[in-house]
């Protein structure tokens, strides 16, 4: 589910039960955005997550962006989405979700690069300068994000050291990259720990060679199983959540999020990017064992935010 960055309250629905152990999804989209194919919708969905390690309980409100494209202001005159996206009102909805739930984990999915004249001159600096001021807990790269070479990116991620940027499918050792990314990371949200790992697409085709100099590519289900099951039995993890720039749902054999999400286990959500894709709500998934994960995006350009809500 995704709520419209414009500046409006949220609705809640009805809420059902299912089982003992479950997961809230709340999404809202606000009345004024006539042209928002997510207008005026607002959808409840529950689900199983994994058992609570005790018996305190609480909302975890997780928010998440994707291919931002370096929207820092709003949509011009002259666009379909005029008025729209851009930090400001993003930064506003956050703030707000903050202030009404201090238990709020926010994750990006990739292409935070190139779109607009901001990137040409500036680089990804401002970006990345207002994603730290507003404490992103996670990124991962999308393919956009290498498009001024690989150690551009890693020279952007050392003047902003506080951008957790997360890949488990990209080999990048012997790389200036290397430094910068990590497998995965483990976030403590009121004493319960949230793993955070991404997966990134086959560049062959889509990033030119000359630019990632020394990256290779691995197969993107085999690396978030094993990295998801590190987070469970190593770190001790209560949820995972997964950053992918896949794309959502392909008519080929080409791996996407629907095809990640049926072909392991152990995650509570996919978070997606790269095909700009709105969803009215997020799509449930049975995964390799039959249990429930969800895959969700959020458009593009900071036209909407992502939200997820669990009970823990």
């Amino acid at each position: 589910m995704s709520i419209d960055t414009q500046d409006k309250p949220l609705f809640p629905g009805k809420l059902e039960q299912v089982g003992r152990k479950k997961f809230l999804l709340l999404a809202a989209a606000a009345a004024a955005a006539a042209k928002s194919p997510l207008n005026g919708m607002t959808n409840w969905l529950e689900t199983l997550n994994p058992p609570p390690k005790n018996n305190e309980s609480f909302l975890l409100n997780l928010l998440h962006t994707n291919d931002f494209h370096s929207r820092i202001e709003a949509f011009p005159a002259n666009h379909p989405q005029a008025g729209k996206g851009g930090i400001q009102q993003l930064t506003t909805l956050i703030q707000k979700q903050r202030e009404a739930n201090p238990n709020t984990l926010l994750l990006d999915s990739g292409d935070v690069f190139q779109g607009t004249p901001y990137f040409n001159y500036f680089g990804g600096s401002v970006e990345y300068s207002w994603m730290t001021k507003m404490g992103y807990h996670a990124t991962t790269m999308g393919n956009h994000d290498f498009d001024n070479g690989i150690d551009h990116l890693a020279n952007m991620l050392a003047l902003h050291p506080k951008i957790p940027m997360v890949n488990c499918n990209y080999s990048l050792k012997g790389t200036t990259l290397f430094p910068f990314v990590k497998q995965k990371i483990v976030v403590e949200i009121n004493n319960k720990r949230i793993g955070i790992t991404g997966v990134g697409i086959n560049p062959d085709n889509l990033i030119t060679e000359r630019l990632i100099p020394g990256l290779t590519y691995n197969d993107p289900v085999i690396a978030v199983q094993k990295t998801v099951d590190e987070l469970h039995n190593i770190d001790q993890c209560d949820m995972v959540f997964v950053l992918s720039h896949l794309g959502y749902q392909y008519d080929t054999d080409k791996i996407d999020d629907i095809k990640l999400g049926s072909q392991t286990h152990g995650i509570a959500a996919i978070l997606g990017g790269h095909t700009h894709t709105f969803l009215p709500q997020a799509t449930v998934v049975k995964n390799a064992k039959g249990k429930t994960v969800l895959v969700n995006q959020a458009g593009w350009g900071g036209l909407m935010l992502g939200q997820l809500q669990f009970s823990v």
